[in-house]
């Protein structure tokens, strides 16, 4: 099959598992709803029962919002595995989510208000974004070396303050806290900031496709044949963390997915950013919604935060990818 032919279809299946994905996501739960019932209540007019309130008014609002934190995930990873040359980058590495908990784990110990704890992660995770980026930035400019061992120990130290700030903490907002810190879409509230987040951060990165493209040669490369290598650093560098940042904020700390997903993509489709973001958002999209499914039903009625699931699903796809790695540079 030709390689267009190929991924036309890749990007087809995934499409088609996104749809999927959030179809389950509305008919699977406490209360079960068939699927041909999923589709007519949300092309409902009117009120139609207990059923009706929570497709529409809880389920599907939970899976918009976790589709565009996996898909925002997914490109800020791709994104920075571009940015450090690193195929194994993550999201997380440059201290966003640290600098995120910091200010929620504030938040939630003055009692702060939901949108309190919001605005405060927002604020955290924009503070450790500019501090990274300005201890990075040297005399001689930065280096991918020089920003990841930055992000590496700003994240350490946001770790210290997070865990100084649990071992201080009043025992009844302990468990807040700590869902908080491993990922909870249940109190997520309105999808529209990611959802449009999404939309801005595709309509920004894939017209610097090409762009992209040769900036995973070598920067000497692209510089070459001219590409603007520093302005386009520092704009990838930006929108990556305000994707990352965007998405702590609406749903705590969810790891691995912004690592894993474009790895598998790129390791299906190969580096072409032009086929790779779009298929990266489609399957870290999918890839939430789904652990979201599996955090709320599988304990049901009780909830598990959906960190722990996309780690226990991370976790050995990363194993499985380091495992590899040897084989890849011979």
């Amino acid at each position: 099959m030709p390689t267009r032919r190929r991924a036309v279809l890749i990007l087809a299946v995934l499409a088609g598992l996104a749809l999927l994905s959030i179809a389950l996501a509305l008919s699977v739960g406490s209360i079960h709803v068939p699927l041909n019932e999923v589709f007519a209540t949300l092309f409902a007019s009117g009120s139609d029962g207990m059923s009706g309130d929570v497709v529409r008014s809880l389920r599907l609002p939970r899976a918009l919002g976790g589709f565009a934190c996996g898909a925002l995930l997914a490109l800020a990873g791709a994104l920075l595995q571009v940015l450090l040359r690193n195929p194994l980058a993550d999201p997380y590495v440059l201290g966003i989510s640290g600098g995120a908990g910091v200010g929620a784990m504030f938040a939630i110990l003055f009692g702060l208000s939901v949108s309190g704890v919001n605005g405060l992660a927002f604020v955290g995770a924009l503070a450790a974004m500019l501090l990274v980026f300005g201890l990075a930035h040297g005399d001689g400019g930065w280096t991918q070396t020089r920003l990841l061992l930055t992000g590496v120990i700003v994240a350490a130290g946001c770790g210290a303050v997070v865990a100084l700030t649990l071992s201080v903490a009043p025992e009844h907002k302990l468990h807040g806290m700590l869902f908080w810190l491993m990922g909870d879409l249940a109190q997520g509230g309105d999808p529209l900031l990611p959802l449009a987040a999404l939309a801005l951060v595709l309509a920004v990165a894939l017209p610097f496709a090409r762009e992209l493209n040769l900036l995973a040669r070598g920067a000497d490369t692209a510089q070459t044949l001219g590409v603007a290598v520093g302005r386009l650093r520092a704009g990838v560098y930006l929108v990556a963390s305000l994707a990352t940042a965007i998405v702590v904020t609406y749903a705590g700390s969810i790891g691995f997915i912004g690592l894993i997903v474009p790895h598998l993509v790129r390791l299906a489709l190969g580096n072409d950013q032009r086929l790779l973001l779009p298929a990266a958002a489609l399957a870290g999209g999918s890839l939430l919604v789904i652990a979201d499914t599996l955090a709320r039903t599988v304990v049901a009625p009780q909830q598990l935060p959906v960190g722990v699931l996309t780690a226990l699903i991370g976790v050995p796809v990363f194993l499985y990818l380091l495992a590899r790695a040897p084989l890849a540079r011979r």
